[in-house]
């Protein structure tokens, strides 16, 4: 994480090119509902800002930071931050699609937790483990992520095509406990206080119908 390599005043004085955070159109096609928990898995630059944003968020049950994208021999921070594994920081989300769909949801990450148009990168993390990406559970995620993105360029809501790439049959790992809550624990930390807490206010801005104060968090 940028967090850890740099000081306040170091990140602070850094500038780098990325869209603002904007309040992007509602999903056309969305999953269908069904009955009990479902589970979606993206992947939008550091771990700590995406589960964050998503522990806010009214009707999601957990929101888990691990690993997605690669093998289950090389989920671990240590190997996944060469950006060599083919894992992605992503968050595993358990909602209840009575309270919040799957599109929802997908707005929400494109709106907030993260810029879609950044490629293999996040302000100042950069590699393919920080890339935007989308883990779909099923053929209807699937479909639904892919027709998303689609729309979102088409209508050219973002100055640049979308970078945010939908990756089938992947598993996800769950990281250390370290990583878990992060965002609650240290709202102070250089990282968090600049990068990644902002979020959730935009999340509360964009989203007050879904916004809630206490977050989720993973248990230990």
């Amino acid at each position: 994480m940028a967090g850890g390599l740099l000081g306040a005043a170091a990140f602070s004085t850094m500038t780098f090119a990325a869209e603002e955070p904007r309040l992007v159109p509602a999903a056309l096609q969305d999953v269908a509902a069904g009955s009990g928990p479902q589970t979606a898995v993206f992947a939008g630059g550091c771990f700590w800002g995406t589960q964050g944003v998503f522990q806010h968020v009214d009707g999601v049950i957990s929101a888990t930071a691990g690993y997605a994208g690669g093998s289950a021999g090389t989920a671990s921070y240590g190997l996944v931050e060469t950006g060599s594994t083919g894992h992605a920081e992503a968050v595993q989300v358990v909602f209840d699609p009575r309270k919040v769909s799957y599109g929802q949801l997908m707005r929400i990450f494109f709106s907030v937790a993260h810029d879609p148009t950044q490629v293999d990168r996040q302000g100042a993390d950069v590699g393919r483990q920080y890339r935007s990406a989308i883990f779909p559970m099923n053929d209807e995620q699937a479909k639904s992520a892919s027709d998303y993105i689609g729309q979102l360029d088409q209508s050219k809501v973002f100055k640049t095509k979308m970078a945010t790439t939908v990756e089938t049959g992947k598993t996800f790992y769950k990281a250390e406990a370290y990583h878990q809550n992060f965002m609650e624990a240290n709202p102070t930390q250089p990282y968090i206080a600049l990068t990644e807490r902002p979020k959730v206010g935009n999340l509360q801005r964009f989203f007050p119908q879904f916004y809630r104060d206490q977050a989720v968090l993973v248990a230990d």
